[in-house]
């Protein structure tokens, strides 16, 4: 068996969660297809399958046989260096192999290339890279590569608008009209009081034979124009062995139509029912259309990302400097920024100092320094200086792209909460159709005796009740409560720089009750900086920096690497020592100056009969606080004590303190000793923060996980629901990342890769671990609410229905809006206060 390969496809024609199930089931027929997992909000299906047993045509076919389409984007390029026709028919045969290519025609007279393509699988940009492989040059006459998916929605949109426009025109006066005859004043709304009897003597009257004709003529185009959609999807549905919505529809609506249809052609008596079959399609295409715009505002956190993106860059070549589209950046690119432009692609700076803004990306709202050496990530804004950089990642490889494709995933992907909709949506439309049934069977059988005078029969009551059970009923609020709540709350969480790989991460996130953090990296910088200078009456603070430095210039120990980038920073001018001489274990020796200078721990001092100089409080007091103390000695007397720690991250007491206050336990797991380890939580708990509840400390780097097991035994033994989560760097921490319920990698904007982990900061602000699990949790709030609702709709309102409480027109109004109110609650968690 061949690697398994992974396709999206944007999908069209879906209206309900039984439309999901269709395609689903229809794609899983296919041999080789091991997965595909459809979301109705972002109308996109994720697919697994063998390419040696399928291919994309394949796939396609099938969701098109299963009746629901594909939203294709096209692309018009003007094609430079075609010599002859063979160019041309060369050039159509190489871009016809391009995965993601449905058509394409090359024509040698006009000079053109016309491509239609499926814009999850391939760019524009792919493609005019194609062509420039080929031999060709592409310019491109169409719009952004980008837009093609939003286009073909935009299309569905507009065609929803102008089948609604055309619904209205006829069912207005389809309805004022019916209810004028109903109610009797129709003559003398149009004409006044006066003319009533003149008009009925004309045989004008609304009760004229004509009049249900006037109705049918306008009551047809709506059925078999407007609605004509519902009749193509149940047809499908039902050639494909299931029920959907359009079923209910179609049943509900022809059912008033056709039994009006007898009454108008004067072969029975009685009264029709052309309004209630229109009104029930304009309606429900009302609902649709403002179900479409409003779901596509659930996607645009994503639509905010994109637009981060730059549209040109200025890049070097052959020793000038020239712009050019982004997608035409290629890795090893000299990119010229200047201050106040966005930075196209991700590298490294080789030249030019600035201060960047990376607020769009990780959440962090103050300018972060690149010097030469440093990762510059694309589509952040550069403040001040101009820089110039190497291209590092381009296209598909950068680090917004990344971020775009996990929210994607992400958004595509099926929550384990959704499983009990989709179990009721798989029998939803059959349970309706019974229901109306035994309605309609319950009013003609044993509904109550009607008035003598009553302008109705007891036919016509139980058939009125059994379209209003049909067109009462909504799949699509079900269908509809957890993906829109999903798409919504992971866009909001890409703003914030939380990145959830997919749908069950989200929901888990927000059932965390323990959280335990590595030390290194996560709670503090990971990096040695030195914290404290004691100085003896001879010397002073400076002058002790600057020697202990200059020994230790070019030394690549760590502690050694501190004290040198303490003295740089502080502007401090260096020397070049001489008689350099390293005791593994103790420290190192040289002279400085003319003076013999050794920088080292307490054993070296001893080893060389060096009296502490009445430094050992000093000495003992940076001990305590699990800080490396580094005794500097000058012609034989130690004269001071550098202090060298790693310490705590900004924000990382404040990130502790705001997770206990949200009832959760935090521990710290560290390979430090337990004195070191403890310090480092006492420091945590000054200033009136709320410390850790648990230490561990002495772990090596491949036991981590087993403590995280650990706790979870302890959890089965005890039969809790504890949901643990390891916050880490990602690296190191991979495997108790991995082993922990919800593993958190702790990144930075340019190492996306670190979303291997469920959820990852993009930046290292450790307070996103709380921001995450509070999202988490308002999403799943959300969720519940548009469950409860979805549910408690049809609970409540299809029996209503049943006992001949609501007119069909009504219910298809309350039906329409249904999933108004779930997509809109959903996009309530936008303007969430996440903090």
């Amino acid at each position: 068996m061949s690697e398994p390969k992974h396709l999206t496809l944007p999908i069209t024609g879906m209206t309900c969660a039984n439309c999901v199930a269709a395609v689903e089931r229809n794609l899983k027929k296919l041999d080789g297809v091991s997965a595909a997992v459809v979301n109705l909000s972002s109308e996109r299906a994720t697919i697994e399958f063998d390419s040696a047993k399928q291919d994309l045509s394949t796939l396609i076919a099938r969701v098109e046989r299963a009746g629901y389409g594909i939203a294709s984007g096209e692309a018009d390029l003007m094609i430079k260096r075609l010599a002859d026709d063979n160019d041309a028919r060369r050039l159509e045969k190489a871009l016809a192999k391009l995965e993601g290519v449905l058509e394409v025609q090359v024509t040698f007279a006009t000079e053109k290339a016309r491509l239609r393509y499926v814009p999850t699988i391939i760019s524009q940009a792919e493609i005019r890279r194609a062509v420039t492989s080929a031999g060709f040059e592409a310019l491109e006459l169409g719009g952004q590569a980008e837009d093609a998916e939003a286009k073909a929605r935009e299309h569905e949109i507009n065609s929803q608008r102008n089948l609604l426009s055309l619904g209205l025109l006829f069912t207005l006066p389809l309805f004022l009209l019916s209810m004028g005859k109903d109610f009797g004043w129709l003559p003398a709304f149009f004409y006044g009081p006066e003319y009533r009897e003149m008009f009925a003597m004309m045989g004008m009257y609304p009760g004229a034979w004509w009049f249900n004709w006037l109705l049918l003529v306008l009551a047809a185009p709506v059925q078999f124009y407007v609605g004509w959609q519902y009749y193509v999807g149940a047809y499908k549905s039902l050639r494909n062995g299931s029920a959907n919505m359009d079923v209910l529809i179609a049943m509900g609506s022809s059912v008033a139509f056709l039994y009006s249809l007898p009454i108008t052609f004067g072969w029975l008596e009685g009264h029709v029912y052309f309004e209630t079959a229109a009104v029930i399609i304009t309606l429900i295409r009302l609902g649709k259309f403002l179900e479409a715009r409003a779901k596509g505002r659930t996607s645009e956190a994503i639509k905010k990302l994109m637009g981060l993106r730059a549209k040109t860059a200025r890049i070097v070549r052959a020793g000038a400097e020239i712009e050019v589209p982004i997608d035409e950046v290629r890795v090893g690119d000299v990119v010229i920024v200047r201050p106040g432009e966005k930075i196209p692609v991700d590298g490294v700076v080789v030249d030019g100092r600035s201060t960047v803004d990376e607020s769009m990306l990780t959440g962090e709202s103050l300018p972060v320094e690149k010097k030469p050496g440093q990762a510059l990530i694309g589509a952040t804004l550069n403040k001040q200086g101009l820089l110039k950089f190497e291209a590092t990642k381009v296209g598909r490889e950068t680090a917004l792209a990344q971020i775009i494709r996990l929210v994607e995933d992400a958004q595509g992907s099926k929550a384990p909460i959704q499983a009990l909709a989709d179990q009721v949506s798989a029998i939803f439309v059959p349970a309706v159709i019974s229901i109306a049934l035994l309605t309609f069977s319950g009013w003609y059988f044993f509904g109550p005796a009607l008035p003598t005078n009553a302008d109705t029969t007891q036919f016509t009551r139980a058939l009125i009740n059994m379209v209003a059970v049909l067109v009462i009923a909504c799949p699509c609020a079900m269908g509809l409560a957890t993906p829109t709540a999903v798409m919504v709350g992971t866009g909001k969480g890409a703003e914030l720089g939380i990145l959830f790989k997919n749908s069950e991460s989200l929901e888990r996130a927000g059932k965390i009750s323990v959280v335990v953090l590595d030390k290194t990296g996560t709670i503090t910088k990971g990096q040695p900086t030195v914290t404290d200078i004691v100085t003896s009456a001879e010397i002073t603070s400076a002058e002790l920096l600057r020697l202990a430095a200059s020994v230790e210039r070019g030394s690549e120990h760590p502690l050694g690497e501190s004290i040198w980038a303490a003295a740089t920073t502080r502007g401090l001018t260096l020397v070049e020592p001489t008689g350099f001489s390293a005791e593994a274990g103790f420290g190192v020796c040289a002279q400085v100056d003319d003076k013999q200078v050794s920088v080292g721990n307490l054993q070296m001092m001893q080893n060389k009969g060096y009296g502490l100089n009445g430094l050992e409080p000093a000495l003992k007091r940076l001990q305590a606080e699990a800080k490396t103390a580094m005794l500097v000695a000058v012609d034989a007397q130690v004269v001071g004590i550098i202090a060298v720690a790693d310490t705590l991250k900004e924000g990382s007491a404040e990130a502790i303190a705001a997770l206990r206050r949200m009832g959760l336990k935090v521990a710290m797991l560290t390979g430090d000793n337990r004195q070191t380890a403890e310090a480092i939580a006492r420091q945590l708990a000054l200033g009136g923060f709320a410390g850790l509840d648990v230490v561990f400390a002495q772990v090596l780097p491949e036991g981590k996980a087993a403590e995280i097991k650990k706790l979870q035994l302890k959890r089965a033994g005890q039969k809790l629901e504890n949901v643990i989560a390891m916050v880490g760097d990602g690296i190191n921490d991979a495997p108790a990342l991995a082993q922990a319920d919800v593993g958190i990698a702790i990144g930075t904007g340019a190492d996306v890769a670190m979303a291997a982990a469920p959820l990852t900061l993009i930046s290292g602000d450790l307070r996103g671990v709380a921001r995450a699990i509070l999202l988490s949790r308002r999403t799943l709030a959300t969720i519940r609410q548009n469950l409860f609702w979805a549910f408690f709709y049809n609970v409540i309102l299809i029996p209503a229905a049943a006992l001949g409480y609501l007119n069909p027109m009504l219910a298809a109004g309350a039906m329409a809006f249904s999933s108004i109110f779930v997509i809109s609650n959903s996009l309530r968690l936008r303007h969430a206060k996440i903090k």
